[in-house]
């Protein structure tokens, strides 16, 4: 490209880049929702954002936001050149109302998303479809579409100031114990680690309703235990290396993937 062209080819880029949904575009809570511009991470891939401003006094959810909250969801099929999506959390906030404990976020949430492009290199298009839950007084599910982010040559710092908000990865080795109920599972998890605020048990399975983790402390050792519903609604077999205990705390949050079954 000659440098007469250059100045050229920037504004064009500029222009293409998607700009952000505004308030009046959006559902009630949501002042701004946008994709960060996506910058080369590794093996090929790239990292994007989702960025939300929401409206003071909102919230919006966690990945497991609880008994009472909505799971978010996210639907890349619209961009076909995206071949995979994995997020990745910021710690998220510890919220208690009228007697209900969710986790989730207030105010705003980068949630960083490492993307496997199915050409390598290629530009991104189309679009990502959002599920999610915001709440004031009461809770509604909102939807969200957004065009695929822009190309960028280096992180944005919002994106890497999330990913260093996420949780540390836990050492301790993790037991756990299982028993049956009427339509799933109760599991107890436990690991040598300080007393939490608050946890979280999952299982990265289709359809899997989780309750809020119960936590009991002794000495150093931390149980947390929690019942698990499948789609079927009958006790199932438990795979332990896809059970994720994410304890938070005053010093952050730690997450533990599997268990030794006892």
């Amino acid at each position: 490209m000659t440098p007469a062209l250059r100045p050229l080819a920037l504004a064009l880029a500029v222009l293409a880049a998607p700009v952000p949904l505004m308030a009046g575009d959006l559902p009630p809570g949501l002042v701004a929702a946008e994709l960060l511009p996506a910058a080369p991470s590794a093996d090929g891939k790239v990292m994007t954002a989702l960025r939300l401003e929401l409206a003071p006094g909102w919230k919006t959810y966690w990945r497991s936001p609880g008994e009472s909250g909505v799971a978010p969801q996210f639907d890349w099929s619209g961009a076909p050149g995206v071949a995979a999506a994995r997020e990745i959390w910021p710690e998220p906030e510890v919220i208690d109302s009228d007697g209900t404990r969710t986790l989730g976020y207030h105010d705003a949430l980068v949630l960083p998303i490492e993307l496997t492009l199915a050409t390598p290199g290629a530009p991104l298009s189309g679009q990502l479809a959002v599920d999610l839950g915001l709440c004031l007084n009461i809770c509604v599910p909102a939807h969200l579409v957004l065009p695929a982010p822009a190309q960028a040559a280096s992180a944005d710092p919002r994106i890497t100031a999330a990913l260093a908000a996420a949780p540390r990865a836990g050492t301790a080795p993790v037991t756990c114990t299982v028993g049956e109920i009427a339509d799933g599972l109760r599991v107890a998890a436990s690991v040598e680690e300080t007393a939490p605020e608050a946890a979280a048990m999952e299982l990265a399975l289709p359809g899997m309703w989780s309750s809020e983790a119960e936590i009991a402390v002794e000495g150093a050792r931390v149980t947390t235990t929690a019942e698990f519903v499948g789609p079927t609604g009958k006790p199932f077999a438990l795979d332990p290396a896809a059970l994720r205990l994410t304890l938070i705390g005053a010093d952050g949050a730690v997450e533990y993937q599997g268990c030794t079954l006892s």
